[in-house]
């Protein structure tokens, strides 16, 4: 059985499709991916951060993009948050916003 890949809620679902067309076409190969192997695909493409959540590393010409998911059962990998990178380090506001969820969907 495959991967699905969903959405938190409807924002989540329009922050990450509105991603720069580049950093857009480079999540959507890493879903592609994610869906067909897994989401332990690894340097460069996904990240753990530990305590179940995760990142989706996509890059384009315009710049970075983050999307951070977690795993459920079923095969079912939910995008908690998405953002632009402006800054080398992951601000601590994005990461809180991704905990925050990710506790909602596994309680």
């Amino acid at each position: 059985m495959e991967w699905h890949i969903s959405f938190y809620n409807q924002k989540v679902e329009a922050e990450t499709l509105s991603f720069p067309k580049g950093i857009l076409a480079n999540f959507l190969h890493i879903a592609e991916m994610i869906e067909e192997c897994g989401p332990a695909l690894g340097l460069p493409y996904t990240k753990s951060l530990g305590s179940g959540l995760f990142e989706i590393r996509a890059k384009g010409t315009e710049g970075i993009g983050r999307s951070f998911f977690c795993t459920v059962k079923d095969k079912e990998v939910i995008i908690l948050h998405s953002f632009i990178k402006k800054s080398q380090k992951t601000p601590n506001k994005e990461m809180k916003i991704a905990r925050k969820r990710l506790k909602e969907v596994k309680s």
